[in-house]
């Protein structure tokens, strides 16, 4: 099981700088020979986050509170990842999809690394240069530079969902759109709820 788990480990860091310089062919290769276990380092990498935003969020040394909002965070985004990877397979079978929910849920725990790493720049941001922000040159610098670092985690993050869907289902274009077109309003009503629960104010997904 060690052997498998630094096995796992050496994989994901191979994988993440594949899918960073070349994710066509790094997601041929985990959707056809990849491990769950790589899905330990990325739930890692989560906690960290939610260590992070926890402290951010409550400005102050309360365990209780503390790991209670922790514990929030790693349950919703854990519900979302699961409700999200059950969707996506349910309606891809629907469409006639011939990949495994084994090979859909690896191809999608990746896609949370563009994810995570927008949320966990956007908090270190939030500390080091809190709002408001001023008109300023160098405000609109920081403002401009902020929003083309958001639109290319948003184009990666797009990028890595499609070729979920292309290798995980075998999904061709068409259907990979029809997928799209029923499963986002499902998430984005889903990302209204948490937002009124105050869990999410921008979904993890």
């Amino acid at each position: 099981m060690g052997s498998q788990m630094i096995l796992a480990c050496y994989t994901f860091v191979r994988t993440t700088v594949g899918i960073i310089t070349k994710p066509y062919e790094a997601y041929r290769r985990i959707l056809n020979h990849g491990s769950l276990l790589e899905l330990i380092p990325i739930a890692f990498i989560l906690a960290l986050y939610f260590s992070l935003v926890t402290l951010v969020k409550i400005a102050a040394f309360r365990p209780f509170i503390l790991t209670q909002q922790f514990i929030v965070l790693a349950l919703a985004v854990f519900l979302t990842y699961t409700l999200t990877v059950l969707l996506l397979w349910a309606v891809s079978l629907l469409v006639h999809g011939r990949g495994t929910l084994k090979q859909l849920a690896i191809g999608w725990g990746y896609t949370l690394i563009p994810t995570v790493s927008w949320f966990f720049i956007t908090s270190v941001l939030y500390v080091l240069f809190p709002p408001p922000r001023t008109s300023r040159p160098l405000g609109i610098l920081f403002s401009v530079f902020y929003l083309v670092f958001s639109c290319v985690l948003f184009f990666w993050k797009i990028t890595l969902s499609y070729l979920t869907l292309r290798f995980g289902m075998k999904l061709d274009l068409f259907k990979i759109a029809i997928v799209t077109t029923i499963v986002a309003p499902v998430l984005i009503f889903y990302s209204i709820g948490m937002y009124r629960l105050g869990i999410f104010k921008v979904p993890f997904l």
